[in-house]
C-alpha cells in the first residue's frame, strides 16, 4: 500500500517525488523535419515520449514546468514543454536557452519538474534601440508570450517580428521567490520597460534668447540683451498690435496711395504729396492708451440693397485665350456668310413667242397676261376647219 500511494502520505514532511532526468541537448534547428521558427524563439522544449510516460505516472499537474541545470557551468533557468516527439535520450532547446545555460550541442542537461507562482510584474530591457521602432510593442509582446510558459530573472530571450529578431532581458520578476521565476500562463502580467542598451536621451536646449550669463556683464557672441523686462516691451508690441491706431494708419497708407488724396501729373512746383508714416513704429515709442480700432476703408464692403431686391451675382466674363508669349489670341470669324447658291436652277417655261422664261418671270404680271392669252382657243393638228 505504501508503494502504491507513495511515501508522502504516510511520512509527514517527506518530499514528494519529482521528475529528474539527464538528456543530451541539441538546438531546435537540428531537429528533423521542417524548420519551426516559433519553437526556436519561444520558451518551451521538446522532450522524448518516455518523459511523458514518466510524468504521467508521477501525476505531474498542468502546467508542466521544469528546471534546466548545467552542473558543469553552474547555470540554471526554467522552461515549459511543447511536445514529446524527440528521440530517446535527447532534448531540443531554443538557441537562446542554450546560450543562457552555456551549453554546446551534445552536452548533458539535467531536467527537474517544478512549480512556479503566477506572475504579476516583470521588468524588461531591450538589448538594442531597434525595439523603439515597433509601433505597438504591447501587442507584439502579447503575441510573443504565447510561446512561453515561464520567465526567469537574468534570461535574455528572443522573439521575431517583421523578419527581425529582437533580444529582451528580464531584469525583475514578481512575486519574489527563491527561484526568481514566474509563470506567464493564464495570468494578468504587468510589464515595465527599462531604457534600451545604447539609448541616449536628447538634451533639450533652452529656448530663451538671453542667457543668464549675459546679465553679469559679458554677453556671449551673437546674443542680445534687452533693457526692457519683457519681450513685448522690447519689440513695442503695443504699437504694432492689430488693434493699434498707428499700425492701421500705416497699413492703410502703404496699401493704397489714392486714399490720401488725388495726385496730378502736371502738378505745380512746390506741391508735394504727403509722405505716409511707416507701418512699424520705432521701438520705445509705445502707446499706453489704446483708442478704439479705426474702421478700414480699403477692404471689401458689405452689399446693401434696397428692399424687395435680390443680388444674383455679377455677369461671368470668360478669360481670353493667350498664347505662350502671353498675347491674346483673336477668335476666328466664320468664313462663309450670306445666302446659299445652288448650281441647279428652277425649270424654265415656254411662251407663245418661242422664248423661254424662268418660273419667277412666268409668275410676274407680264407672265400672267401671256398665260391668259395662251389659254385661249385650243388648236388640234388634225381638226377640220369650220
Amino acid at each position: 500500500m505504501e508503494g502504491v500511494l507513495g511515501q508522502s502520505m504516510f511520512h509527514p514532511g517527506a518530499s514528494a517525488r519529482r521528475f529528474d532526468e539527464y538528456y543530451r541537448c541539441y538546438p531546435v534547428a537540428m531537429m528533423p523535419g521542417p524548420e519551426r521558427e516559433n519553437v526556436n524563439h519561444g520558451g518551451k522544449v521538446i522532450m522524448p515520449p518516455s518523459a511523458l510516460d514518466r510524468l504521467t505516472r508521477l501525476h505531474i499537474t498542468y502546467p508542466m514546468l521544469f528546471e534546466l541545470h548545467n552542473g558543469a557551468r553552474e547555470r540554471m533557468t526554467h522552461a515549459g514543454v511543447l511536445e514529446f516527439i524527440a528521440e530517446e535520450g535527447k532534448i531540443y532547446l531554443p538557441y537562446w536557452l542554450m546560450q543562457t545555460l552555456l551549453l554546446e550541442p551534445g552536452d548533458l542537461v539535467q531536467i527537474k519538474s517544478t512549480d512556479l507562482p503566477p506572475g504579476q510584474f516583470i521588468k524588461l530591457q531591450p538589448q538594442s534601440t531597434a525595439f523603439l521602432d515597433i509601433s505597438d510593442p504591447k501587442a507584439v509582446l502579447e503575441n510573443a508570450f504565447r510561446n512561453f510558459s515561464c520567465l526567469t530573472k537574468g534570461d535574455v530571450f528572443t522573439f521575431a517580428y517583421n523578419d527581425q529578431v529582437y533580444e529582451m532581458a528580464v531584469l525583475e520578476a514578481k512575486p519574489s521567490n527563491d527561484k526568481h521565476a514566474v509563470s506567464v500562463l493564464e495570468t494578468d502580467l504587468e510589464v515595465d520597460f527599462a531604457p534600451p542598451i545604447g539609448y541616449e536621451e536628447s538634451q533639450r536646449t533652452s529656448g530663451t534668447t538671453t542667457p543668464r550669463s549675459g546679465v553679469s556683464g559679458m554677453l556671449p557672441s551673437g546674443g542680445m540683451l534687452y533693457p526692457q523686462g519683457t519681450m513685448a516691451q522690447a519689440i513695442n508690441y503695443a504699437a504694432i498690435a492689430p488693434e493699434s491706431t498707428e499700425a492701421a494708419a500705416g497699413a492703410k497708407a502703404v496699401s493704397s496711395n489714392f486714399l490720401l488724396g488725388g495726385q496730378r501729373l502736371n502738378a505745380k512746383k512746390g506741391s508735394k504729396a504727403p509722405t505716409p508714416k511707416p507701418s512699424t513704429p520705432a521701438p520705445g515709442a509705445s502707446n499706453p492708451q489704446h483708442p478704439p480700432p479705426v474702421r478700414r476703408t480699403n477692404g471689401p464692403q458689405p452689399l446693401r440693397l434696397p428692399p424687395n431686391q435680390l443680388f444674383f451675382g455679377y455677369p461671368i466674363k470668360p478669360p481670353k485665350k493667350r498664347d505662350e508669349n502671353g498675347k491674346v489670341i483673336e477668335e476666328e470669324k466664320p468664313r462663309f456668310q450670306g445666302t446659299g447658291q445652288t448650281l441647279r436652277g428652277k425649270k424654265k417655261e415656254f411662251t407663245d413667242s418661242g422664248t423661254t422664261t424662268s418660273g419667277s418671270e412666268a409668275e410676274g404680271p407680264k407672265g400672267k397676261e401671256r398665260n391668259q392669252k395662251s389659254h385661249g382657243s385650243g388648236r388640234t393638228l388634225g381638226g377640220i376647219p369650220r
